[in-house]
């Protein structure tokens, strides 16, 4: 469910149990540092990253045919069941589709549970296996085949990729002192309502849908899908530069940014491998590059005028 607190009111709301803290800070110290604590964690929990458990490979039957990768994550920020006859929330990604020459056409989706959904069924993951292929055929229109196989990689399943399909953005844990009792109310009511304030704007929709009728344990699952702005692939060109003779010295990547005015809005990094470009919410692109290049002679400039970001590397 989604909220439209601001910062005010969460400060507001805490506000009216000030005088309750205080009180409680006073009398009992040790209960006072337990409740903090727990807000705390609360909030570390909310800001852990997503971890991928397992793989999943099947065949997409319609309405196109192809492969389809599902990456089965642990994710604390998705909710554990109440009890068994509840619905298991589910949290997932956008459905990202591509092809190479290799496998042709492939789409990955990547499916998230609470850690203690995974854990229960550590011995047998089948039903888990079931649940999102389920999900794939019930939240995008395709039909699949029931016949998968658990594998060890999947294409565009880097946690970065994890993290940019999920909407997770990591966030520095805010500062915390190592004796919570011995703080005054006002210090600690502020970590709250920051905590309270990051969850409140990034709190997911929720929806039920039906489970495969084969599966009779539990009838619902209840997922989550989170609400974040996803990142346009914006249009770029990588051209290899040779010199007389044919031989590749260099590597240069021009990318259209007409929703960027300065360098600044830009993250840029580099490995010898690949160059990942981002701006916050509004563009995303990972770029392997066709040679192996040299990291330190990169450079970049962006033509404010064209709103044209121009990176240049030499290559081994």
């Amino acid at each position: 469910m989604s909220s439209t607190g601001s910062t005010g009111d969460v400060f507001q709301q805490v506000n009216q149990f000030w005088s309750i803290l205080d009180d409680l800070s006073l009398n009992d110290p040790a209960a006072y540092g337990r409740f903090i604590e727990k807000q705390i964690q609360e909030g570390d929990e909310f800001r852990a990253a997503p971890e991928l458990d397992s793989r999943l490979c099947t065949d997409i039957l319609e309405p196109k045919k192809g492969s389809l990768y599902i990456n089965i994550c642990s994710w604390k920020r998705v909710p554990a069941p109440q009890d068994p006859s509840r619905p298991i929330p589910v949290c997932s990604g956008k459905l990202e589709t591509d092809t190479n020459e290799g496998q042709g056409r492939y789409s990955v989706l990547d499916v998230a549970l609470n850690p203690a959904v995974l854990q229960e069924s550590k011995k047998d993951k089948t039903e888990v296996y079931m649940l999102a292929l389920s999900f794939a055929q019930q939240q995008h229109g395709m039909s699949l085949s029931q016949q998968y196989n658990v594998v060890s990689c999947s294409p565009k399943s880097s946690p970065d990729d994890l993290h940019r399909r999920l909407g997770f953005r990591q966030r520095p844990n805010p500062s915390r002192q190592p004796d919570t009792a011995s703080q005054n109310p006002a210090a600690l009511l502020q970590q709250i309502s920051a905590l309270r304030s990051e969850k409140q704007h990034k709190d997911p929709a929720i929806q039920i849908i039906n489970r495969p009728a084969e599966h009779k344990k539990k009838d619902l699952i209840q997922i989550i899908s989170t609400t974040f702005v996803q990142p346009q692939k914006p249009e770029y060109q990588l051209e290899v530069k040779t010199d007389t003779v044919g031989v590749a010295h260099s590597m240069e990547l021009t990318v259209d940014l007409p929703k960027v005015y300065s360098m600044s809005e830009c993250q840029l990094r580099i490995s010898k491998d690949d160059v990942l470009l981002e701006v916050e919410d509004v563009y995303y692109l990972l770029l392997e590059f066709p040679k192996t290049v040299i990291e330190d002679t990169a450079y970049a400039i962006f033509n404010k005028k064209n709103r044209r970001l121009t990176l240049r590397v030499n290559v081994f």
